[in-house]
């Protein structure tokens, strides 16, 4: 059986990383946008300078790009969830402006009412057997990002009832 080594009192500690090591460490698991890094560097105690003058270094560089996040977000979002919520994740991750604008211009040929329905089809794929039911399908909808209007006209399609129908 080995013996640990012990560590002597007066061996220096571990250097604390620096904001751009920090940094390059969180982007290479997976993209993250400024503003996130900015708050996560805040947390760990770092200098308003410090962290702008790193960010721009590892921007200049190309590790990381507000613009090529908000494509990944939209993609990875498309066809499970509308324009409207798609637009509220990327402005709750701080992109905004041009970013957010030419990231969106990628569900411009997409068919709203189209994705509503196929994600309905998806969770549901049956028609609602009463209000409460049918309530609970549109709440779901719209939850995701889809308009009112846009939910009914798929509850319409799927065959539910029509409350003015009754009258």
């Amino acid at each position: 059986m080995r013996a640990r080594a012990s560590r002597p009192d007066d061996a220096p500690e571990r250097a604390k990383p620096t904001a751009k090591a920090l940094a390059i460490r969180w982007l290479a698991r997976r993209d993250l946008s400024r503003m996130e890094l900015v708050q996560r560097l805040r947390r760990r105690g770092i200098e308003e300078p410090e962290i702008e003058r790193a960010l721009d270094e590892i921007a200049a560089l190309g590790f990381l790009s507000d613009a090529r996040y908000a494509s990944a977000v939209v993609a990875h979002r498309q066809g499970r969830y509308g324009k409207r919520a798609i637009a509220y994740a990327l402005s709750s991750k701080g992109i905004g402006g041009d970013d957010a604008t030419n990231a969106l211009s990628q569900l411009a040929h997409n068919d709203e009412a189209a994705d509503a329905w196929a994600l309905w089809q998806r969770r549901f794929g049956a028609a609602p057997t009463d209000d409460r039911d049918k309530a609970r399908q549109v709440r779901f909808l719209q939850a995701r990002g889809y308009s009112l209007s846009t939910a009914l006209s798929v509850m319409r399609k799927a065959g539910a009832p029509d409350p003015d129908d009754a009258l």
